[in-house]
């Protein structure tokens, strides 16, 4: 009887999540598809696709979106090896530091780091106006090259958390027995070790290629002319305002399967040629001394401090006077003033959404989670890979999905705030899921069957005896789903109004109308809202900052 009961409540939370995931994920998504059948004319055509894949402008287009992905990805590879390398193979002095400073980087939006460098090389920046004085030509930050700076100093610490524990794990002997056989240094690390991370060296290659070209902040403050997918997607979408979003929709389209292409490319370069080792004798890192310590000391200090440098300047810049575009001489609360008397909305707004899909996303994720965890069914399976969509999707897609599906017909969201919160908790739900999935497959079956024998309904069992065991996980993915929640800009910019604006919009509003004491004092306050979050799941998870990806 117990095993019918439990047979039903986790049958009818599958059909749930089915329900929720067809409603906020399939059924948006293919209004995306409709819409981007429906030409000019209101016809069914391909008429959309054509014009995107056989105008110059388009492939030009593309070939950005694939330049700047390629550019964040193989900087950020660069960087996040180095570090892990440098990390794990010697003793580094203040290894909880150089882990603070990659989260730090970590968590502050991109686009306030292009914010950051803005104001360090722009037009009127700061280290560039200095150089210009004293007679040597310096470019602006501007541009290509501007943009791949930035994915690169930004996105590198998801390479260095993904492959530092790879590295850590590799056994010592089977780079003793190359060494035994002829095997030089650099052969050893191309030929024997680096195969061995290749899985974790892919993860983080594609995940920063993906939040490369899936970025909207950055190449929109400091591109320039620097068209790129997912800012052609929304200058589209604005032009279309009001009618069908086709063309919007199209270009959505042909991001999300640069996307994908790259996932099932990472995933077959991860299953091929795949090493195994038992993790017993771990490489014990080196003792550098003299110069080799403190020039090691420095590489990697540097790397960080880069990394973690926009979050500095704007929160020292948020302190400065200002008179509109120009920063003052002097110090003072200002622009804490502005934000406090003028815009209070946006804090409040962006507190009172994150929250609610926070409280969504923890809720259903851990039921999901659960069912992930125990039940190996064929739907379920299938549930558990359409929820790894949404790491793929870009928020301006997602934005526009929503838009394309609630702004007509019989439920209309488009200028609620109900809207903006459930587009966070779908492109969210994943982080829940995967917490509260990883933690219940550390506990035994046989507690929760051993509280179901003993007469508890599976119910009860699931709020007395598996919620417990697995809160640590459900708190660290509500954390880590609220920090992505609050830095939340592409999908809002799309689906806020002068009411539901939140402060990643205003941020980025602020920037591009020149109010740079007012986006510093938002993005200060943003970033010190995130970092404390950030903190609390580094604590819950056991400092373990590789968690946090």
């Amino acid at each position: 009887m117990s095993r019918t009961r439990r047979l039903d409540l986790w049958t009818v939370v599958l059909v749930l999540a089915w329900t929720v995931v067809g409603a906020l994920l399939i059924y948006p998504l293919s209004s995306v598809f409709r819409a981007s059948l429906i030409d000019a004319k209101g016809q069914v055509s391909l008429g959309n696709y054509v014009a995107v894949l056989g105008d110059p402008a388009y492939h030009r287009v593309i070939g950005n979106t694939i330049l700047v992905g390629i550019g964040g990805m193989a900087g950020a590879l660069l960087l996040g090896l180095t570090l892990a390398v440098l990390t794990t193979r010697y003793v580094v002095r203040g290894r909880a530091i150089v882990s603070t400073l990659a989260v730090i980087a970590l968590i502050s939006p991109p686009f306030i780091g292009a914010y950051a460098w803005i104001i360090l090389f722009g037009a009127n920046g700061i280290v560039r106006r200095f150089v210009m004085d004293l007679g040597i030509a310096m470019p602006p930050i501007y541009g290509t090259t501007g943009v791949i700076l930035v994915f690169a100093l930004k996105f590198f610490p998801h390479v260095y958390l993904i492959t530092a524990g790879a590295f850590a794990n590799v056994n010592r002997s089977i780079e003793e027995a190359a060494e035994s056989l002829g095997a030089s240094p650099r052969e050893r690390f191309f030929k024997v070790t680096m195969p061995m991370v290749l899985p974790a060296t892919s993860a983080g290659a594609l995940l920063t290629f993906v939040l490369s070209i899936a970025d909207f902040g950055t190449p929109r403050m400091i591109g320039r002319d620097l068209d790129v997918l997912a800012t052609e997607a929304f200058t589209l979408f604005s032009a279309e305002m009001g009618s069908n979003p086709g063309m919007a929709s199209t270009v959505s389209l042909v991001l999300i399967a640069i996307s994908m292409a790259v996932v099932l490319l990472q995933r077959h370069a991860s299953r091929r040629n795949v090493y195994h080792g038992n993790m017993i004798a771990r490489i014990q890192p080196r003792r550098l001394a003299g110069w080799r310590s403190a020039a090691l000391h420095a590489g990697t200090y540097l790397i960080v401090a880069i990394g973690a440098l926009p979050a500095a300047i704007v929160a020292f810049y948020s302190f400065r006077l200002t008179r509109g575009p120009i920063f003052r001489p002097g110090f003072g609360l200002q622009s804490y003033e502005k934000v406090l008397y003028t815009i209070p909305d946006v804090v409040t707004n962006t507190l009172t959404f994150s929250f609610f899909a926070v409280v969504a996303i923890v809720t259903v994720g851990t039921l999901i989670g659960v069912l992930v965890a125990r039940r190996r069914t064929g739907a379920v399976a299938l549930l558990d890979g359409t929820l790894m969509i949404p790491y793929v999707i870009p928020g301006i897609v997602m934005g526009i999905a929503f838009i394309a599906s609630f702004n007509e017909g019989p439920l209309v969201l488009t200028g609620s705030g109900v809207i903006i919160v459930l587009a966070i908790f779908i492109r969210r739900l994943p982080y829940a899921v995967r917490s509260s999935a990883a933690a219940l497959r550390q506990v035994s079956p046989s507690l929760e069957e051993a509280s179901i024998s003993l007469g508890y309904s599976p119910a009860r069992t699931f709020m007395k005896v598996t919620v417990p065991l697995i809160m640590p996980g459900i708190i660290a993915g509500a954390m880590l789903s609220f920090v992505t929640a609050m830095n939340e800009l592409s999908s809002s910019l799309v689906l806020y109004v002068g009411s539901t604006m939140t402060m990643p919009v205003k941020i980025y509003l602020s920037v591009i109308d020149g109010e740079y004491g007012t986006a510093a004092a938002l993005s200060t306050i943003l970033v010190a809202v995130t970092a404390t979050a950030v903190y609390g799941a580094l604590r819950i998870s056991g400092n373990e900052a590789r968690s946090l990806v």
